[in-house]
């Protein structure tokens, strides 16, 4: 089952949302007048869902695609909401 909070709210909260969905295990659904807007899933809940979605030659050229165009579009996003996110690859440690 999961976790469902009004946009507004997880606004204030996404810091707190986040960590129940890394470390909790949790599926947070973002709603706008009571309806699903989005779903904050885990990395490995994403992959499943496109290995399932997906022929397994195309999932990395996919992946890959989506990476840039994210970080094509994270300087405008920054502009409109605010804030900023930047893909980081594993900790070197």
């Amino acid at each position: 089952m999961a976790y469902e909070i009004p946009v507004t709210q997880a606004r204030a909260e996404l810091a707190d949302l986040i960590n129940r969905v890394v470390y909790g295990g949790e599926r947070v659904v973002v709603t706008r007048h009571g309806k699903p807007l989005v779903a904050l899933v885990s990395a490995a809940d994403l992959e499943r869902l496109e290995q399932l979605r997906e022929p397994a030659g195309d999932q990395v050229v996919t992946s890959v695609s989506r990476v840039r165009d994210a970080s094509a579009g994270a300087p405008r996003e920054h502009h409109r909401f605010g804030i900023a996110a930047e893909h980081r690859g594993p900790d070197p440690s």
